[in-house]
């Protein structure tokens, strides 16, 4: 029998989910993660400092994420997400000037206004409409893959353009060079988002009209009351806040790279590329398993794998000229991290919280789960600038250490709370 997921109607909008969901971050996100030891440079930054340009982000999009999911249960997702992709991608031309750190401030605050408060919950919403009853782990790990897919596409082709712009060699090419190179880069990612935003007004499908009228009819501060009375949702923001460590620390790869292993800036820049290949690809195994087994169990491994991987980088074992060691502990971290990314949505139904209140939900999870945004920038910048080589880095994965424990007990208890629920708790806290 045909997979319902792959009709042609809801293939393409998963598609355009899957383009937006990626490229909205590419400007603030993924040029600092793949260019890191290049972003810093071009804009005369250091590790604090560009810790605290996310920590802006991360506390205009925690302001965002309630009220943003509140907006994306009312209204349709295609809109939101198509404005929110245009007003990113504008963000992006300011960017390419290369303005002083006080802009860069006030332009990441922006970014975290128009990736998160009309788009985040309408994505998240949009997927798992489209994922059904049966297939959220499918959906999820499709999205989240995809997404990998399109982040590491797009981490390749900058570094294809930055170094074919650079008319000298990377190491003797002077800074004037290199800024003007990254220009391009940054510039191509803005049109692409800014391309992406058109696609989805004209080819993404619009919800069912019934579920909007269903959703439109019910109190906004009604819903945030009926969410916060189911446990899962407590259980599923700590879940989100431990495996969201585990993804800030993949910014710190390629400066991993360059700093310890001691590879030039293209060969750091491709090793941050290279990591988010493992993304997609790891979710494809997810996709092909999810719906097979209990995604809370698959979640369970995932920090167990990442917990394994983030102990051999903070015990120091992994230094210069361990290659083998180095490739293969990143993977093992990054494996667990995008395993766990690919589902920690998806347990929204295991976790019995109603499909009509999901952008409610979204934005309530997202408000602690997403806290790293704050945090772990800043803390991750100092360490690594109070603490320059291998010292700095090892403090880093001590850190994700311990929200790997974090993250797995969290998982052990909600699947032992998922094994005691019943749909009638869930419609009694909805009538209250």
């Amino acid at each position: 029998m045909k997979d319902p997921l792959l009709k042609k109607g809801s293939f393409l909008s998963i598609t355009l989910l899957i383009l937006s969901g990626e490229l909205i971050f590419l400007l603030p996100y993924v040029l600092p993660r793949v260019f890191r030891p290049t972003f810093l440079e071009v804009f005369n930054l250091n590790n604090l400092q560009l810790g605290s340009l996310f920590s802006v982000y991360g506390t205009m999009a925690l302001l965002s994420y309630v009220y943003g999911g509140v907006i994306s249960d009312r209204f349709q997702p295609k809109k939101l997400i198509t404005v929110s992709l245009f007003f990113t991608a504008l963000g992006g031309v300011v960017l390419a000037s290369y303005p002083s750190y006080f802009i860069l401030k006030i332009l990441y605050g922006y970014w975290g206004f128009t990736t998160v408060f009309l788009f985040w919950g309408a994505m998240i919403k949009a997927t798992r409409v489209w994922g059904g009853s049966i297939n959220q782990g499918k959906a999820f790990a499709f999205l989240d893959g995809g997404r990998g897919l399109v982040a590491a596409s797009m981490g390749s082709l900058g570094v294809l353009i930055f170094s074919t712009f650079l008319t000298n060699d990377i190491e003797s090419a002077n800074l004037i060079e290199r800024k003007e190179a990254f220009r391009y880069v940054i510039l191509f990612s803005s049109f692409m988002v800014f391309l992406i935003g058109f696609l989805v007004l004209f080819f993404m499908e619009k919800d069912q009209k019934d579920e909007l009228k269903k959703t439109n009819s019910l109190n906004s501060y009604s819903n945030i009351k009926t969410v916060l009375k189911i446990q899962s949702v407590w259980l599923i923001m700590i879940i989100i806040i431990s495996a969201y460590m585990g993804y800030k620390v993949t910014d710190i790869y390629s400066l991993y790279a360059s700093e310890v292993m001691l590879f030039d800036h293209i060969q750091a820049a491709n090793i941050g590329s290279l990591q988010l290949y493992l993304r997609p690809l790891v979710c494809v195994i997810i996709a092909l398993i999810a719906d097979k087994t209990s995604y809370i169990y698959l979640i369970i491994i995932g920090f167990i794998t990442m917990l394994i991987g983030a102990s051999i980088f903070a015990f120091g074992m992994v230094q210069l000229n361990m290659n083998f060691v180095f490739y293969f502990s990143l993977i093992i971290v990054a494996t667990g991290t995008y395993a766990i990314r690919a589902l920690y949505f998806s347990i929204m139904q295991e976790g019995r919280i109603p499909l009509i209140l999901t952008g409610t939900a979204v934005g309530l999870i997202s408000v602690v789960g997403y806290t790293p945004d704050i945090f772990a920038t800043p803390i991750i910048g100092y360490l690594l600038d109070k603490y320059p080589g291998l010292l700095g880095h090892q403090y880093v994965f001590t850190i994700l250490v311990l929200f790997s424990i974090l993250g797995l007990l969290a998982s052990i208890k909600f699947s032992s709370l998922t094994n005691k629920y019943s749909n009638k708790e869930i419609d009694n806290a909805i009538k209250s």
